[in-house]
């Protein structure tokens, strides 16, 4: 868990997604996991792996192009204002649910290294809130940072377009993981350990991890028109909400029951076939996998589907407790499946 929790400590928010291209850039090349790796104009990380197999005689003429897709970026903010008495405005870039942003611990991440804060809502403590402002949820824009420095002193440290991320640890809970940004740390964290479990393969691998998914597939778009792959395993993260309070027909996915294959989500329908011979797989190496249909999200495998001629594409997506906010948990089970499920597809090709 030491690759993953680096992972998730690694502050990088949709645009701004050089600090964790970093590190995973430094260990895969550290491992010599790829024969080529690139980074084009949109700041997507791609790895090249042409086919290794393991006879010769059986190498295909043309092996197939597999795409392999992750996103680097988590949801966090971007800094709007600063005002003259220190306190910092932010804008979202992804999707919050505000009841889940009071007061938090946060990171403003400045040329000059990073500012522990603290963001909360503007308002009364509850002591002196009238009940009608005891029940308010105050929207985004209500919400600022707290450095406890003075005002000139902030706006010389801080500038307008600097990284903010929510501030939490990795841990283990039980049979889980809780962090922030297991979405989508979780997905690069597969597609690095399944290429490591790989020494033959009849297939070239593209392997990239993506940049701006949480505001709009923006990145897998152009790396996939300059791969032009055949086939394309999205790695991500689903809903799990198997918990008190979901009805259990909205719960997605079981925690501990395996690898999710996404049927369909609100941005792509997932190729079926693909899906059942990937399934089979599963059924031959005893992996756990389930299947899960979203009714609203999507993932990076919708900008792939649709490049150029269409390609065939499947969601794999790790089932995520309390998506989307600092306490996201994974359990191991299901974390185990992921990379082994993907190196064994791909050794079948």
């Amino acid at each position: 868990m030491q690759l993953l929790e680096q992972l998730t400590q690694t502050p990088s928010v949709p645009g701004r997604e050089a600090r964790i291209r970093e590190v995973i850039k430094s260990y895969v090349e550290d491992k010599q996991l790829f024969d080529e790796l690139t980074t084009d104009a949109m700041g997507s990380l791609i790895g090249v792996r042409k086919a290794r197999p393991k006879d010769s005689e059986d190498a295909p003429d043309k092996p197939p192009r597999v795409m392999l897709a992750a996103h680097m970026d988590q949801i966090g903010f971007l800094v709007r204002h600063i005002s003259d008495d220190g306190f910092v405005r932010v804008i979202p870039v992804g999707g919050f649910d505000t009841r889940n942003l009071f007061a938090r611990r946060v990171r403003i991440c400045t040329a000059g290294g990073e500012l522990p804060g603290v963001m909360n809502p503007g308002g009364k403590p509850i002591h002196i809130a009238s009940e009608s402002e005891k029940k308010k949820v105050p929207e985004i824009s209500e919400f600022f940072i707290d450095l406890s420095l003075p005002g000139d002193t902030v706006k010389e440290k801080v500038q307008v377009g600097d990284m903010v991320v929510l501030d939490g640890p990795f841990s283990e809970v039980g049979n889980s993981v809780v962090s922030q940004c297991l979405d989508n740390r979780v997905g690069c964290w597969a597609q690095i350990r399944a290429i490591e479990a790989l020494e033959h393969h009849n297939c070239d691998i593209y392997a990239a991890w993506t940049v701006q998914e949480e505001v709009g597939l923006r990145g897998a778009f152009p790396a996939a028109y300059e791969i032009e792959p055949d086939y394309a395993i999205a790695c991500d993260t689903t809903l799990c909400c198997k918990i008190p309070g979901v009805p259990d027909e909205e719960r997605v996915t079981v925690a501990g029951d395996g690898l999710c294959l996404h049927i369909m989500d609100s941005s792509m329908i997932g190729d079926i076939a693909l899906i059942e011979e990937i399934e089979a797989v599963a059924r031959d190496e005893n992996i756990k996998t389930q299947r899960g249909i979203l009714a609203r999200g999507g993932q990076d495998g919708a900008a792939i589907q649709r490049t150029r001629r269409g390609v065939r594409t499947v969601a794999f997506a790790c089932p995520i407790k309390y998506i989307h906010t600092i306490t996201e948990m994974a359990h191991k089970d299901d974390l185990a499946a992921y990379p082994a499920l993907l190196t064994a597809w791909l050794k079948s090709l």
